[in-house]
């Protein structure tokens, strides 16, 4: 992953007209998802005051997203975070899109006090372990998840 091609970009927060653009990053990262789609999720999570969410934009497209997310755990005194979701778009992959997304939005949570994040990746996708490590992540854990049913009506 090369970060050496210049690139012209800014990092802001996310507007109501970025949803096309977030549901189709969503849509590069294996899970379709509709503008209708997104615009519901951001609703909920614009709403809650505990979660962040930062766009990369070059050449006047939205070119990336970084979601994260603050919260109190049962193990710490303090707060942490969590990278919620972190999405460059297959064209601008490996020129430091998502870089810029970690820096902005870790500052963001700088400014709230918060000293701990972590991020949860698939197994399958080895380049973003690799993209995490080298900017200072490290493994100490092992996530383990279920579906629940739905319960009958």
């Amino acid at each position: 992953m090369s970060d050496s091609e210049d690139v012209d970009l800014t990092v802001r927060a996310v507007e109501t007209g970025d949803m096309a653009a977030l549901a189709d990053l969503m849509t590069q990262l294996g899970y379709e998802t509709r503008t209708s789609e997104m615009e519901m999720r951001m609703e909920a999570i614009s709403a809650n005051k505990n979660y962040a969410t930062f766009v990369a934009v070059s050449g006047g497209k939205v070119c990336g997203m970084i979601g994260t997310a603050t919260r109190y755990t049962y193990e710490h005194n303090s707060p942490s975070a969590a990278i919620m979701a972190l999405i460059v778009s297959e064209k601008m992959r490996g020129r430091g899109v998502g870089q810029a997304l970690v820096v902005a939005a870790e500052k963001d949570l700088a400014q709230k006090n918060i000293r701990r994040v972590a991020v949860n990746t698939h197994f399958r996708r080895t380049r973003a372990h690799e993209f995490y490590e080298k900017i200072g992540y490290e493994k100490n854990g092992f996530r383990l998840v279920k579906e629940l049913p739905m319960p009958a009506d």
